[in-house]
């Protein structure tokens, strides 16, 4: 078994393309921050304890408005009800790691650290704690720096969603499904999920769309489940 410095630099060359592709979202996130009223202390705060790119974008938009807390934190919950999806899919690889190692791990437990997680397991390979950290640490530090730029340096673009960075997200989410799209059913689910998170956005709203979209994809999965003779194609 390799050394936990080799786990911990295989990970973190893994995360390397995730902080190309979200690093700017976070410069984004503490542009938009100052914007709304923050200090560049708490946009910086935010992000190093909530660490949720979208779930931060939402929590911007609302502590402007004149909202109870309860429903912004409510709010918040919807968005990232997809991460109790995750760590129960995950926390299944996990067993191995003592109970201190596998709840710190999931604090890093973000979508695109998911995909990883999943790529890893998909490769035959065991999820160790100094990889998790590798991965983890080598996303949260960039995001944690970008954002406290954005914060300092954002007030220089007088308009950021000029510059329609804010486009990178629906991107980057693409980009992490279909690095799943070789799984069985994989269109059905996507197609179910889609098409559902779409009406729910339009006749319900944001953010509860994500939440809905998301039981209606494991609602189909369940129903057609797993072929017997399917195997995963990485």
């Amino acid at each position: 078994m390799a050394s936990s410095k080799t786990e911990f630099w295989t990970g973190s060359r893994a995360a390397l393309p995730i902080v190309t592709a979200a690093g700017p979202f976070g410069a984004l996130f503490g542009a938009l921050a100052i914007e709304n009223g923050m200090t560049v202390f708490e946009a910086g705060l935010m992000s190093a304890i909530l660490f949720a790119g979208a779930s931060q974008m939402v929590g911007i938009e609302l502590f402007g408005e004149n909202i109870a807390p309860w429903l912004i934190v409510f709010s918040i919950f919807a968005v990232n009800f997809r991460h109790i999806l995750y760590s129960a899919i995950t926390g299944r690889y996990m067993t191995h790691l003592t109970f201190f190692q596998r709840y710190f791990s999931f604090f890093f437990l973000t979508d695109p650290q998911f995909a990883l997680m999943e790529l890893r397991h998909d490769q035959g390979k065991q999820l160790s704690f100094a990889w998790l950290m590798g991965a983890g640490l080598t996303f949260w530090f960039p995001w944690l720096a970008l954002t406290i730029a954005g914060a300092l340096f954002g007030s220089l673009i007088e308009n950021p969603a000029e510059w329609g960075i804010d486009f990178l997200l629906p991107i980057y989410f693409l980009a992490l499904v279909m690095g799943f799209r070789k799984r069985a059913n994989w269109i059905s689910i996507v197609l179910a999920s889609g098409a559902v998170s779409i009406l729910s956005f339009h006749f319900i709203g944001s953010p509860w769309h994500i939440t809905i979209g998301a039981l209606a994809g494991i609602a189909v999965a369940a129903i057609i489940g797993v072929p017997k003779n399917h195997k995963t194609v990485v």
